[in-house]
């Protein structure tokens, strides 16, 4: 490229213009036909089950276009500079024009990494469902940093920087950073931990006993977990913290359990072994409730009141609207099964017993 900037400076005015003129038209012819090999390649492109060249395409159109003009510009003005012999203003724009392509580089690298996460969680690759959203945020953010990071060394090697010197005092720099940033750092790690060990994902329901967190993860970061509450509130949890509670994940349930008692009258007594037998009957006749996992339908206790009997199954959904639904169902028929052995489900009572009527002495 140095070739473009002459050794001697231009004899007239007229060789300036020409030059410049000559790289402008360069410039513009090349902006014309990367339009049109964009413009013939994208269709073609989209066509294919790949996701990665149309990233490619449309990250590096635009950047490309720029830093074709930015060469373009920054030459001529070189060559003016050259002509004019203003050779400190020459190296002044020399680092210009290395810091805008340095630049575009990151802008390429950011745009390539953004359409492809957009790809692999809302695009079409998420349809199919084999990748891990949150795993693939966290590839991309790691990404984002590492092209930042060899954005930066590159324009710095440009600049003749001794990159020694920059990580030697990096290093006393990190450790005193570190040690004046301790939570900063907790939530780092904290963030990282959660896409290694995967506790739990964007999009699913968590909750702690040991703090008042509960609602739906809408997104994990480095620092920070952004949950949106039931009642549509934004609760915002350091990733340090859930390294120290413990977090329950009710969205990777198998099934939902119902579990109650039903109490009937003691006067019902002998009805009961034909009540709990029908109702277990019912159970296993549902089509909603998981025969494969542990049913029981037992007379479980003399209460004050009544003799209780447990209903104990699962429920093949794990959708809370349906399960309402289903234990509905569950519940209803049970009061069927009672009311049909003519017994009936008791409620807190008390009898007075006299034994009779007793003479008022008088005085």
């Amino acid at each position: 490229m140095q070739d473009i900037i002459p050794q001697k400076p231009p004899a007239s005015s007229l060789d300036l213009l020409i030059m410049v003129g000559s790289i402008l038209l360069i410039a513009f012819i090349t902006h014309f036909i990367i339009s049109q090999v964009y413009k013939h390649v994208l269709p073609r492109v989209k066509k294919t089950h790949l996701v990665w060249d149309e990233a490619l395409l449309s990250s590096i159109i635009q950047p490309l276009k720029w830093v074709v003009w930015i060469l373009a510009l920054s030459f001529s003005v070189q060559n003016t500079v050259v002509y004019l012999q203003w050779s400190a203003t020459g190296a002044f724009f020399s680092s210009i024009r290395h810091l805008c392509i340095a630049f575009f580089m990151l802008i390429f690298f950011l745009k390539f990494i953004g359409y492809m996460e957009n790809a692999y969680t809302t695009g079409k690759k998420s349809e199919k469902g084999r990748y891990d959203k949150t795993t693939v945020r966290a590839v991309c953010q790691i990404s984002r940093v590492a092209a930042l990071l060899i954005t930066s060394i590159i324009y710095l090697q440009t600049q003749s920087i001794n990159l020694s010197a920059i990580l030697a005092f990096g290093g006393a720099g990190g450790l005193i950073v570190g040690l004046a940033a301790q939570d900063l750092l907790a939530n780092f790690f904290g963030g990282l931990m959660i896409y290694l060990d995967r506790p739990f994902s964007v999009g699913e329901w968590i909750r702690s006993s040991d703090r008042e967190i509960e609602g739906t993860v809408e997104q994990i970061g480095w620092r920070l977990t952004k949950i949106r509450t039931f009642d549509k509130r934004l609760l915002y949890v350091p990733n340090g913290l859930f390294s120290k509670i413990c977090v329950e994940n009710p969205s990777r349930m198998t099934n939902r359990r119902i579990k109650t008692k039903v109490g009937i009258r003691y006067d019902d007594a002998s009805k009961m072994y034909n009540v709990v037998t029908e109702v277990e009957a019912m159970l296993k006749e549902h089509d909603e409730i998981d025969n494969e996992k542990f049913m029981m339908v037992r007379f479980d206790e003399f209460a004050n009141s009544s003799l209780n009997f447990i209903i104990y199954c699962f429920t093949r959904t794990t959708d809370w609207a349906k399960y309402m639904t289903v234990q509905q169902d569950v519940y209803l028929k049970t009061i069927e099964i009672i009311e049909k052995h003519g017994a009936e489900i008791a409620f807190p009572t008390r009898v007075l017993h006299f034994d009779g009527p007793q003479p008022i002495e008088g005085r």
